[in-house]
């Protein structure tokens, strides 16, 4: 049972005895102040106006109609006329009946209505290994992914794989210098614009294990082609791995390449064309975005023929929405925050509203070591991948970590307090909350406690404020995955896992559990399946995260 729709059913049926019906305007929500009770509603302030009555007369009218429910408290006037609502303990107990009928599926819902969503993430070049700042962008996407389809909608997941261009060349050259280096043919520090990391090295040497020296024979064309080919399977190969270890798949690989090959970028510059929204200056094709809110126009082909990048992201945003996607998320590095008006200015030219595309920035992530930051520079190789990172600290904390904050704002990632198991590691005060319930019911079967059938359990025993704050805690999780699906906000998750575990640690602290008197049974057994409750919270919970809900720590 959800108490806002409880209180204002309450109050439909109160305002239908005065034959008037519920107010557009007419909200029930949770007081900011605890004090003013569970939940409050101005139905009666919105109402009186329009009557010609007092609205403090209104509200207490409708008091009065109500006030006499099994599951009230009390309600107060307070105010000009708000109404506030205070629950019996009988209703919070309800909580735990429908976490125990739901078991796994507590939380989810129908809110999506079914919306077709598209969600790419990490997409990084697949010219090194993913670092750190990767599997930020990896652990928001995939959660973001999972707690759509929790609450009813159809997601796919996709990474953009760029296989085309400059960047691609260039790792076939930095290879291919690798190679020749390796077999003795040069000596000369590779140019700066090459990629520089020890993988280049390792590339090479596996390349020369597997072809010998024929590269050397052929033009350097098609030797660096070779390479390149080469080394993007074999990066592909690895990002894959990496993502799959990291609990991050994806539906679908769509190569930039296929924009070609397919014309898709053709038919995108004629679908504009149509519309009167490019042209041609200085021998270069040109996107009118300033006509959608962008600082200027953008170059689609450059006067040489070469197309931009820019000219491959709007085709294949039209291709996404041509293959039936409702809605678009893309997570990027927050490097393409300038970004954002040209494409948003692409939507809407491609026919669609703005709100059809959204983008979540991903802040980059600072690594510390013993209180120090760790200098990290991609070009240079300078980094620390992600599969090191997690085979550091492992996945679970990793991604929580990933997700402790909004994803827009810088992170320090402290090695060393997430490798420590203490309550200032916040990856372990959540796990730990888990695995001490888990550790609870292991010593109650141990001990001959009746643990069985506690979805029957009375539990009226339930009345301390620290247990129904619990219970209040629990109804609020469907409420607060909609919230993170709506504003796309997978850290609203480990914040209210994190206040959670520390209430249950609070509580557990200071009331015994597993209570020996024989007289203390039933209060024993609703104590018991409190706990049960909030395990299955936090297992759901920590699921959507991608994290583990450990038995043992």
């Amino acid at each position: 049972m959800h108490a806002k729709n409880y209180v204002q059913d309450l109050l439909q049926e109160a305002l239908g005895q005065e034959d008037l019906t519920w107010p557009d305007k007419a909200t029930v929500e949770p007081p900011r102040e605890e004090e003013h009770g569970d939940m409050a509603s101005n139905a009666a302030l919105v109402l009186a106006s329009s009557l010609g009555r007092k609205p403090r007369d209104l509200a207490e009218s409708l008091r009065e109609k109500i006030a006499g429910d099994k599951y009230l408290e009390r309600v107060e006037v307070a105010g000009p006329g708000f109404l506030n609502f205070f629950l019996k303990p009988g209703f919070w107990h309800l909580v735990l009946s429908d976490v125990f009928e739901q078991g796994e599926s507590f939380g989810a819902s129908d809110a999506g209505g079914g919306e077709h969503v598209l969600v790419e993430y990490v997409s990084a070049n697949p010219t090194g290994p993913l670092h750190i700042g990767h599997g930020r962008g990896a652990a928001v996407g995939d959660s973001l992914a999972r707690i759509l389809r929790f609450t009813g909608h159809e997601v796919t997941t996709e990474y953009y794989v760029n296989d085309s261009g400059r960047q691609i060349q260039l790792l076939g050259q930095s290879i291919l210098l690798r190679y020749q280096e390796l077999l003795g043919q040069r000596t000369d520090p590779l140019p700066r614009e090459c990629y520089q990391g020890e993988y280049i090295r390792d590339l090479a040497r596996e390349l020369w294990e597997l072809r010998g020296e024929a590269l050397l024979d052929a033009k350097e064309e098609t030797a660096e082609s070779q390479c390149a080919n080469f080394g993007l399977r074999r990066m592909l190969e690895q990002i894959q791995a990496d993502l799959r270890e990291f609990g991050a798949g994806h539906d679908i690989w769509y190569r930039e390449s296929g924009l070609t090959h397919g014309d898709k970028i053709g038919q995108t510059f004629d679908y504009l064309k149509e519309r009167n929204l490019v042209y041609e200056s200085d021998g270069a094709l040109w996107f009118a975005s300033s006509q959608y809110g962008d600082d200027k126009d953008r170059v689609l082909r450059k006067s040489d023929g070469e197309l931009t990048y820019f000219a491959a992201d709007v085709a294949y945003h039209a291709d996404k929405f041509q293959r039936g996607y409702e809605r678009l998320i893309n997570v990027w590095g927050a490097d393409h925050h300038g970004y954002a008006p040209r494409m948003n200015a692409a939507v809407r030219a491609l026919g669609r509203s703005q709100e059809d595309l959204r983008l979540l920035l991903v802040q980059l992530v600072n690594l510390v070591r013993q209180g120090q930051y760790v200098s990290m520079s991609t070009r240079a190789g300078e980094f620390v991948t992600l599969a090191d990172v997690c085979n550091e600290v492992g996945t679970d904390a990793a991604r929580f970590i990933f997700l402790s904050h909004k994803s827009d704002s810088h992170l320090d990632f402290d090695l060393d307090l997430v490798k420590k198991q203490s309550m200032d590691n916040p990856v372990y005060y959540v796990q730990y909350a888990h695995a001490r319930i888990c550790s609870v019911f292991k010593k109650a079967r141990d001990r001959d406690y009746p643990v069985q059938e506690l979805e029957t359990t009375p539990l009226q025993s339930l009345e301390a404020n620290e247990e129904l704050d619990l219970l209040r805690r629990l109804h609020r999780f469907p409420d607060m995955l909609q919230g993170a699906a709506r504003t796309l906000s997978p850290h609203h998750l480990s914040f209210y896992l994190r206040d959670l575990a520390g209430a249950f640690h609070s509580y557990y602290n200071k009331y015994p559990v597993l209570i020996p008197e024989k007289d203390k049974t039933e209060l024993c057994r609703a104590r018991l399946a409190l706990l049960s409750g909030i395990a299955q919270v936090l297992q759901n919970g920590l699921s959507l995260l991608g994290v583990r809900a450990p038995e043992m720590m």
